[in-house]
């Protein structure tokens, strides 16, 4: 039999169990610049919704925080990336111009 928690494991624990070190604040965790913008957003709101709740420990929910921290950074990196290529194309009139990126068109 066996013993311990019963339900559904802590996402906070899990989610940083090996995978993120409190503290870390130079650049980006290798872990996280591997991420698609996709991957990173769904880590960060599992994150936010698992500390909402706040069932964590104190370390565990600051070692998230931290992580989600670098998240966020590493999704508005991202998007940067993302409006800076869109930036770079535009097709007019059979020719390709650079134009800045609005967002509301």
């Amino acid at each position: 039999m066996r013993r311990g928690r019963v339900g559904p494991p802590d996402p906070v624990a899990l989610a940083f169990r090996g995978a993120y070190k409190p503290g870390m604040t130079q650049g980006t965790p290798a872990d996280i610049a591997k991420l698609s913008f996709e991957d990173a957003l769904a880590e960060l709101e599992g994150i936010v919704r698992a500390l909402e709740q706040g069932k964590g420990k104190l370390d565990e929910s600051v070692a998230a925080y931290e992580r989600g921290a670098a998240l966020k950074k590493h999704c508005e990196k991202k998007l940067a990336e993302a409006a800076a290529r869109i930036e770079k194309i535009q097709i007019s009139g059979g020719e390709a111009k650079t134009a800045p990126f609005d967002a509301d068109r």
